[in-house]
């Protein structure tokens, strides 16, 4: 069999199949994962019996008695792709939750079969050299699967300037591995009631014509960006309304982020009549989309506490890259008025003078003496 392909283009594969999720816990992550056709989840927090989706506990399986690890998850995991690649299952997609434990159970038993403690005392640099070879043949193997491949990891932050960036809880030596195999890079947040999904990076630019599959679809059209351009016909190809016409990295995320925060109008609206009606329809409204604000909403930061207004209209980009609570109206002139209260009761009730004898002492300062006159015999 000829060994070199036919000298004609061929057809490429134009749907979006690898897919790095992350974001802080509790923010919906694997319920997206779950989301896809037919998943299998591998699963490393010991909860595979908890959830309905048919799952994997991924462990270093060890000897009760001795505690010595009897099957590594290397061979575990091996073992699974291979059952993978046989074809002879009905499942669509495979989901790693989460791949930042996966690879500390690779470190671990790595240390454990050569005695040491931190996998770079293996000796002359084999412990490095097994933990890159296994994590490139999980992923570069997964990649080459006829499914979707979902990768899950946590949430971290980087402190850049005095600015804090949501990053990826994964070593970056292991992102670029995953990341780099992956088509989207998704972030999930939840805020307030409703959970954001939003593509801050791709490997192409993706059309929603080229996907014919509508379970994947339909997932797709529920991530903001995953189409940043327009299909045939005209119409928006995202639910939300912005247009994502450049790339979107974590650096251009923090930036807008930045942008909104320092640009936003703090002024307070005209009307002070708020009911609870529409305060409560404020909060229940799930259809609304998070890029652009449809009326004048209220977010207080989770770790300040000050609040942001964001009129009808302006950009909602700021929610991707910290945590704000949204609030009513009535929370918000409720705030105010509190902060004005202790505003005013620290400028009536200055603190009280130091006592005299209480003062400190002005240091003496002596003067410099005349130089004196030659003693004379």
């Amino acid at each position: 069999m000829a060994a070199l392909p036919a000298n004609k283009p061929k057809q490429t594969i134009e749907v979006p199949r690898n897919f790095f999720i992350w974001g802080p816990t509790m923010n919906g992550k694997s319920y997206l994962a779950s989301e896809f056709p037919n998943p299998v989840i591998l699963n490393t927090d010991g909860n595979a019996n908890q959830i309905e989706t048919p799952s994997v506990d991924m462990k270093n399986a060890r000897n009760p008695k001795t505690g010595v690890i009897t099957k590594s998850v290397v061979e575990q995991m091996l073992e699974l792709i291979k059952e993978l690649e046989q074809g002879k299952h009905t499942f669509e997609t495979v989901v790693i939750d989460v791949v930042d434990d996966l690879f500390t159970l690779i470190e671990q038993a790595i240390c454990e079969e050569h005695g040491v403690d931190y996998v770079g005392d293996v000796p002359y640099g084999k412990g490095w050299g097994l933990r890159k070879t296994f994590i490139t043949s999980i992923v570069v193997r997964l990649k080459a699967l006829p499914m979707n491949v979902i990768y899950v990891s946590r949430y971290a932050t980087k402190l850049d300037n005095n600015v804090e960036t949501p990053i990826p809880s994964l070593p970056d030596k292991d992102l670029n591995i995953v990341n780099g195999n992956c088509d989207l890079n998704i972030m999930c947040q939840k805020i307030g009631k409703n959970y954001l999904r939003r593509v801050v990076d791709r490997r192409k630019v993706y059309e929603r014509e080229w996907v014919q599959d509508e379970r994947l679809l339909s997932i797709l059209d529920s991530m903001t960006g995953a189409f940043p351009k327009k299909d045939s016909k005209g119409a928006p190809t995202t639910v939300a309304s912005e247009q994502v016409e450049e790339k979107q990295t974590l650096a251009n995320l923090a930036a807008k982020e930045n942008e909104v925060i320092q640009n936003a109008d703090q002024s307070e609206p005209q009307s002070d009549q708020v009911t609870d009606q529409s305060d409560q329809k404020q909060q229940n409204d799930d259809s609304v989309p998070f890029d652009v604000a449809d009326k004048t909403m209220y977010y207080q930061h989770e770790g300040s506490g000050e609040y942001s207004i964001v009129k009808k209209g302006e950009s909602l980009e700021f929610l991707s890259g910290d945590i704000f609570d949204e609030r009513t109206r009535a929370e918000y002139l409720a705030w105010k008025k509190e902060a004005a209260e202790i505003k005013q009761y620290v400028e009536d009730n200055p603190p009280p003078a130091v006592p005299k004898e209480d003062q400190p002492k002005a240091s003496r300062t002596a003067s410099p003496r005349a130089p004196r006159a030659p003693r004379t015999k």
